[in-house]
């Protein structure tokens, strides 16, 4: 590929809007080019990139035994009702009417379409087990479209969609997508970490999700460097930091806290550890219409976080709410601040973390302005309470595998696996025959992979003052030739296209930059743009039968002989 017959349109600054590196850089580089909020044209830079990310995604998921096929992008309403969808997911899902007036939805996902076509194609157990994938425009109406591709409204994506007749054979799909998945993120050759996951509104028994890791990154990544063990925030079990609760020795003491809302202060104020107070958090549940909100207390150690979507899975707090400020204060008699689980105005129900459930002389809310209770023990003060794992974990805590500490980095997700059982297959009534001709519901898996987010997430992780750093597999070209006086002197021009041409007879993905530009020029457009590698042919080295080599990485250039830089190109692109 010669430059002079390519689109290249590089910029110096980025747009005022772009926020995030990889938007700031895709722009400058000529990537993509802005067409609505969340919407882009992807150029012809930026088109090899993600055409490369789908080639390998195409080989990895062939290789796995997966069958492609493409499906609508726009889907009829009837198969997103038969599975309650069309009022859940809310208005992500963009929804759209025909000049019939009938409804329907750009898709964000195809778990329902696919779940069409196997239930009138598959009848008998002999015809499974089956996987279909495509990869296909997405589109989800964001409420707050940001950070260029990685958060966009369209998309494209890899979902892929496992159906077999058992949980056993389910287990052994699962098992083949995730070991895909590795293989995929092996060969473009990014930093990434599979952690256990919350399967969400996709619903299904397990899951994991593949983060790319980058301090950019907008999802906390739980792990153990002693061990394999890896979960998202959300998902990461936190054990309790007390062993066994110690016997009360302090006496139920209502103590004066003018003015000491938060536990911070109050601990600042007692003179004690922030771990010795207990902070309550008010959820509620609303009933049957014309019934009362239940309300419930959840309550925390200080210095503890609130895990959402681990309280949503406590036994009758699906659905929960945060109580509005009228409903606490009829509940506990004050304001938030002082709030606990003694002496309240009205019956609520008390669930407390597993480590707040053996503290002993702990610190709490006396639910009366200004007031605090010191010395608090459970069993002789309150009630046991109902335990469970209510906190996100933090960084120090023990790994629940118990083979060491946690540690926590941040990560962009890219891909996500889901065990779904049969969610969809009882809601669409989509069966098999088994051996025996009785009937049976399917066991599906869902297997995404969001290839326009992995080019941002790729810049994230390997970028630099000078611009984006490729790994050479999704590179939009290896290698570039940089000829300087290419348009003057008949050496370099000989010599350049002679290295060019043998780069490209040994199937490297090269370019020629024949424009004649200035090096400074040239060089910046280049680095800008991310080529891993750089051969440069000028008169002066030439007189000595030599070029300058030198990697996106690299600090300095390296002098190499002419006749010897395509074998050392291949080389490096080799290891």
């Amino acid at each position: 590929m010669k430059a002079s017959q390519y689109f290249i349109s590089t910029l110096k600054e980025a747009p005022a809007d772009a926020e995030i590196v990889s938007h700031k850089l895709m722009m400058r580089a000529g990537m993509i080019k802005k067409l609505g909020a969340g919407i882009y044209s992807y150029m012809p830079l930026g088109l090899r990139v993600i055409r490369k990310i789908e080639q390998i995604v195409r080989e990895e998921m062939n290789r796995a035994g997966a069958i492609e096929l493409l499906m609508p992008v726009v889907q009829p309403a009837e198969l997103w009702q038969e599975t309650g969808r069309w009022d859940k997911m809310g208005p992500e899902l963009l929804r759209l009417k025909d000049r019939h007036e009938r409804d329907f939805a750009l898709q964000p996902t195809s778990e329902e379409v696919v779940t069409d076509i196997v239930r009138t194609e598959v009848r008998s157990y002999k015809q499974l087990p089956l996987n279909f994938y495509q990869i296909q425009t997405k589109f989800r109406d964001e409420r707050r479209p940001r950070f260029g591709i990685m958060r966009g409204r369209e998309f494209t994506m890899k979902d892929a969609y496992s159906f077999d007749r058992d949980v056993e054979g389910l287990r052994e799909s699962y098992r083949k997508m995730y070991d895909a998945y590795v293989r995929i993120f092996q060969r473009f050759g990014l930093e990434f970490r599979a952690v256990a996951a919350d399967n969400g509104a996709i619903g299904g028994s397990g899951s994991h999700e593949f983060h790319v890791i980058a301090d950019t990154g907008e999802d906390a990544i739980v792990y153990c460097p002693e061990s394999d063990y890896a979960a998202n925030i959300e998902a990461a079990e936190a054990l309790p930091l007390i062993a066994q609760r110690a016997p009360a020795r302090e006496a139920l003491t209502r103590t004066p806290t003018p003015g000491k809302a938060k536990c911070e202060d109050v601990a600042q104020l007692l003179g004690i550890p922030l771990a010795r107070t207990v902070k309550s958090i008010v959820l509620a549940t609303d009933g049957a219409e014309g019934q009362p909100a239940q309300i419930w207390l959840l309550l925390l150690r200080g210095d503890h976080d609130l895990n959402e979507i681990k309280a949503g899975k406590v036994p009758g707090l699906a659905g929960f709410r945060f109580a509005t400020e009228a409903e606490i204060i009829a509940t506990f008699g004050t304001p938030p601040g002082y709030l606990g689980p003694i002496g309240t105005k009205a019956p609520v129900k008390v669930v407390a973390d597993r480590t707040v459930a053996n503290m002993s002389d702990f610190v709490c809310g006396a639910n009366e302005q200004d007031y605090h209770l010191t010395g608090v023990n459970w069993g002789r003060d309150l009630p046991e309470p109902v335990v469970a794992d209510l906190r996100n974990v933090v960084e120090g805590d023990p790994s629940p595998d118990g083979k060491g500490s946690l540690s926590i980095c941040r990560g962009i997700e890219v891909g996500h696996v889901f065990m779904l059982g049969t969610r969809y297959s009882e809601s669409m009534n989509a069966t098999y025959l088994d051996e025996n001709g009785k009937t049976q519901p399917l066991q599906m898996g869902c297997y995404g992979i969001g290839v326009t987010r992995i080019v941002g997430a790729a810049i994230e992780q390997n970028f630099d003052e000078r611009g984006i750093i490729w790994p050479a597999s999704i590179a939009p070209f290896q290698v570039v030739v940089c000829p300087v006086g290419y348009d003057r002197s008949e050496a370099v021009k000989a010599e350049a296209d002679r290295i060019h041409a043998e780069l490209l007879a040994a199937g490297i993905d090269v370019m020629l930059d024949d424009r004649g530009e200035r090096p400074g020029v040239m060089f910046a457009d280049w680095e800008l743009i991310g080529v891993p590698h750089r051969i440069v042919v000028g008169d002066r080295g030439l007189k000595e039968g030599v070029v300058e080599y030198q990697g996106r990485r690299d600090a300095e250039a390296t002098r190499v002989a002419a006749a010897d830089v395509v074998e050392q190109v291949r080389a490096r692109l080799a290891s």
